[in-house]
């Protein structure tokens, strides 16, 4: 089987978003240091598309994740473990001639000199993802299909399998893409700077790195990647510590409706096609919080989710954002990829703040569970 049939997509479907992509046992050290120092490791679970599923589903969106695993321990922990979120699991496929990927890290922050990951994933079960294996009824059953690039770096065949999700087609969910450029995934002669824009340009939403856009496509400033990314119906740029910028227009009309309770605004709520946007932009600049980081591992996926699940309420595009940073605040800090998002009404009390107020707070370890008026939460 090449691809669905047109049509698949039910406007009353049961699952808000789909995730695909690879997950990995992650042995997390207990303490900084190379990870020839490093004595011991916990166990953990790591995964752009997979993050975003357990954050999706602890924050009370039907989330379902789908993607293939080996016959074996680590793809049962794996499994387990996303389930216990609330994820749907159960289009997971396994494979008894491959194994889970796994992979080592170190404490210090991804974009500093000093921080080591050592990937065990070559040949894994995900790498075998193709669009001949997996389920496309199950991956056209949400509202939402969320993608990444790190699936198209991991084989020939998980390439060809974004490249087919991403063709424009009738029935198609709104595909929802973040960039997330890894070099070091890339096999060697790999153009991955051209197909990861090709692929952000088939999409309907895209997620990307103002550092990452630059590292990938030589593309400095939020303009300018809006410029280079002019399909999409919302471009988000993520700015690190200065915010986001939201580049937003109309989606084409499409056959389902995205927004329950009828059109959307202009940030894409509305009817959902088959990507391509029309209409003049809306640009809207949403500065970061403050938060005393204690690991910044998986951020920027709590970011998608938090702006997905916004964008799935019907929310205005600066709260949508706003519920970004306060999920990748969440993620930040605490010493994992994943922690339970802050409750509903909370984030909505701190989204909704005035933006003197929003500038003022600071959020610290803890605060997730802090059920206080909103000036309480800033810490020292």
């Amino acid at each position: 089987m090449s691809g669905p049939a047109a049509g698949t997509a039910d406007a009353a479907t049961s699952t808000d978003v789909v995730c695909l992509g690879e997950s990995m046992v992650t042995f997390l050290p207990s303490q900084p240091g190379r990870l020839a120092d490093v004595p011991s490791f916990g166990r953990g679970i790591g995964g752009a598309e997979s993050n975003v599923a357990c954050a999706l589903a602890a924050a009370g969106h039907r989330a379902a994740w789908v993607g293939r695993v080996g016959a074996d321990g680590f793809g049962d922990h794996l499994v387990e473990t996303i389930a216990s979120y609330g994820v749907d699991t159960s289009a997971v496929r396994r494979d008894p001639a491959r194994p889970t990927g796994i992979y080592f890290r170190t404490a210090t922050d991804r974009g500093t000199d000093t921080h080591e990951v050592a990937y065990y994933r070559a040949g894994s079960a995900a790498s075998a993802m193709s669009p001949s294996n997996v389920p496309y009824e199950e991956l056209f059953a949400g509202r939402v299909l969320h993608l990444s690039g790190i699936t198209a770096a991991l084989s020939a065949d998980c390439l060809a399998l974004l490249r087919d999700l991403t063709a424009a087609r009738p029935g198609r969910p709104l595909v929802s893409f973040d960039v997330n450029h890894r070099p070091r995934l890339w096999r060697d002669g790999e153009a991955d700077a051209s197909v990861l824009l090709e692929l952000a340009r088939r999409a309907d939403l895209v997620f990307v790195g103002e550092d990452e856009a630059e590292e990938a496509w030589g593309i400095v400033g939020a303009e300018a990647i809006r410029a280079a990314l002019p399909e999409p119906a919302v471009v988000v740029v993520k700015r690190g510590s200065a915010g986001a910028t939201v580049f937003a227009s109309g989606l084409r009309p499409g056959p389902r409706s995205f927004a329950a309770g009828g059109a959307g605004d202009a940030a894409g709520a509305g009817s959902v096609g088959a990507g391509g946007a029309e209409g003049a932009d809306t640009v809207t600049l949403v500065p970061a919080l403050r938060v005393d980081v204690v690991a910044a591992v998986g951020a920027g996926d709590a970011f998608a989710a938090g702006f997905l699940s916004a964008t799935l309420r019907g929310l205005p595009v600066r709260e949508r954002a706003r519920h970004g940073h306060l999920m990748a605040a969440a993620v930040l800090t605490v010493p994992g990829d994943l922690t339970d998002p802050p409750a509903r009404d909370h984030a909505d009390r701190l989204a909704a703040l005035d933006d003197e107020a929003w500038g003022r707070l600071r959020l610290g370890p803890g605060w997730t569970a802090a059920d206080r008026a909103p000036e309480e939460v800033r810490t020292p």
